[in-house]
């Protein structure tokens, strides 16, 4: 099938829970799923045989500051019927959270705490939701568009001098301060 058969398909089975089929400025189309329903959605996404989603081949988020939310965004791969989709669900910025799909998908075990971690979506019977790439007192999401990093962390810095601001001082360190320059081998 390809992605709008996909999509007739899901629609005709789950309804309004699936709208917005998308084409247009995009290199791969989409639909979008009501959050509250996510969950009813993915298990028919699996379970239904001429769909038969078997993995689910990432999870990401998009956050769109100016737009208050956040979108999840799932891609989804069938292997016996060698056909995929993409679905996005849009959250409130102030409060993302969805079901999350680890019971259907093992691989969302992983996805879903990274985005739990950089983004702070809540990801609603997750078995095991924590940060996954930073310190669990880590202050904030750092993909999310408003995030400042504090200056330190623990008392270490969180930042590294910008080496291009180096260069002028090396411009003016004398010849026994820079590193050797290599000599040029001859071809003789």
């Amino acid at each position: 099938m390809d992605a709008k058969q996909i999509f007739d398909h899901l629609a005709a089975k789950v309804g309004d829970a699936v709208s917005a089929f998308t084409t247009e400025g995009t290199k791969d189309p989409y639909f979008k799923v009501t959050p509250a329903k996510w969950l009813d959605v993915a298990k028919v996404l699996k379970s239904d045989p001429e769909l038969a989603f078997d993995f689910l081949n990432n999870v990401t988020a998009v956050d769109w500051l100016k737009q208050g939310r956040i979108d999840m965004v799932y891609h989804l791969w069938s292997y016996s019927k060698g056909h995929g989709c993409v679905v996005k669900a849009e959250l409130p910025r102030d409060k993302p959270q969805i079901a999350s799909v680890y019971s259907l998908w093992k691989a969302a075990d992983w996805n879903e705490r990274e985005q739990f971690d950089l983004f702070g979506v809540e990801f609603l019977g997750h078995p095991d939701l924590r940060r996954i790439m930073l310190p669990d007192d880590w202050p904030g999401h750092p993909m999310r568009k408003d995030y400042k990093e504090a200056e330190a962390y623990r008392g270490m810095p969180t930042t590294r001098p910008n080496t291009l601001e180096l260069l002028p001082m090396y411009d003016k360190a004398t010849p026994d301060q820079k590193a050797p320059q290599r000599e040029e081998q001859s071809d003789e």
